[in-house]
């Protein structure tokens, strides 16, 4: 099979390098393994922030979940990525909440 061929100009010269399937890869795994960390890191600090609201919204007498709110999270992911992101949402708000 044959590799990719990217050409890439460093100053004034260019430079073929030849990439093969194997190392695409695994150079796409690794850079799927950092999205990963970045998204588990943004889950993290998203958990963080809706425990302030929970917080805030309890001390002031309300309810820990607002419904409507999430209704409007649900429809914000379904309508980026469809009926997946519905789900994706849905647990987003699970861990985010807990379950209800």
């Amino acid at each position: 099979m044959s590799g990719h061929r990217t050409t890439r100009s460093t100053g004034e010269n260019t430079m073929s390098v030849t990439t093969t399937p194997e190392q695409l890869i695994a150079d796409s795994r690794t850079r799927i393994d950092a999205l990963d960390d970045r998204i588990i890191g943004l889950i993290q600090e998203r958990m963080a922030v809706s425990t302030v609201i929970q917080d805030a919204r309890i001390a002031s007498g309300g309810r820990r979940v607002h419904l409507s709110r999430e209704m409007e999270v649900l429809s914000h992911w379904s309508d980026a990525l469809g009926k997946p992101g519905t789900a994706l949402a849905m647990t987003l708000l699970e861990l985010c909440r807990g379950r209800v």
